[in-house]
């Protein structure tokens, strides 16, 4: 595979490496934009795997609490305008209220709005605003008690970042708390158990080529790695992180001590993983004269 400028830049945008180590990391993976971060990792040369956090899509989440069930539901629009137009926003507040009753978004597009399908309202408000727009994503989350809270909001219940907690025992305070964390630290999964074993794996993967770098024996390598993956699951579930209201305590330490329990979360954030191709200027420039 040709590693191209634009490869080796967007290489250097996620991880921070130096422009040489990015294009190494590419020559030695074939272009494979993962394994190439991977590899910078394992040669201490990123400064941040942050994959592809970048969001390109505009929009809004909405979030709609009945009872002991609340969803979050994206829309997603061309441009961040149309994400403040009242018309947008009352359409996407219909859908959110409409995903209460279903359970997957193939479901929410054939649901009734106001005597219409969501899709068939959706197509009618692109021929009327004049910008493509979908139902990208939903999540749904049952418990005790149902939190909402949203992120940068637009209007009431919708914005960039929207949160759902479900628990036991505490109060809506405690919990709008632990909302807001979730929308600042985005966890990964609620606790150990809940995460990915790929991910896991993969992980400690990685941390045993960086261990292996240093050239120490294997019998230190794996009391290394205990440590690492350790610290790996506390950074990225919910229960084990340091908690933002109180960094003393972990939210799990914090909850007991508010008498709750946190059972589920579903943090959704506009754009989140999309990435939409762009040109540079000149490129546009150049397009334009072309006819």
């Amino acid at each position: 595979m040709a590693i191209t400028a634009a490869l080796v830049k967007e290489l250097r945008d996620s991880t921070g490496a130096g422009m040489m180590d990015a294009k190494k990391a590419l020559t030695e993976t074939n272009g494979d934009m993962e394994a190439a971060v991977d590899w910078l990792r394992t040669k201490g040369l990123a400064k941040a795997a942050k994959k592809s956090g970048r969001t390109a899509a505009e929009g809004l989440v909405a979030v709609v609490v009945e009872g002991g069930k609340g969803v979050a539901v994206e829309v997603n629009s061309e441009t961040d305008f149309v994400g403040k137009n009242a018309e947008f926003q009352e359409m996407v507040g219909g859908i959110a209220k409409a995903a209460l009753g279903v359970s997957d978004v193939d479901a929410l597009k054939a649901a009734d709005m106001g005597g219409k399908t969501v899709e068939a309202v959706i197509t009618d408000k692109i021929a009327t605003i004049g910008e493509n727009m979908s139902v990208r994503r939903m999540a749904a989350l049952e418990g005790e008690t149902v939190i909402s809270y949203v992120h940068n909001a637009a209007t009431a219940g919708m914005g960039k970042i929207g949160v759902l907690v479900a628990m036991t025992g505490g109060d809506e305070a405690f919990g709008k708390q632990v909302a807001m964390h979730i929308a600042a630290v985005n966890p990964a999964a609620l606790s150990e158990a809940d995460m990915d074993a790929a991910v896991v794996e993969k992980e400690k993967q990685v941390q045993m080529d960086i261990a292996r770098e240093s050239g120490k024996p294997e019998a230190v390598i794996e009391k290394m790695i205990v440590g690492r993956m350790k610290k790996f699951v506390a950074e990225a579930t919910l229960l084990n992180q340091a908690f933002v209201v109180n960094p003393d305590l972990t939210v799990e330490a914090a909850a007991k001590e508010a008498g709750a329990t946190v059972t589920g979360f579903v943090r959704l954030e506009v754009g989140e993983g999309i990435e939409v191709e762009k040109e540079d200027f000149a490129a546009e420039v150049a397009k334009a004269a072309q006819g």
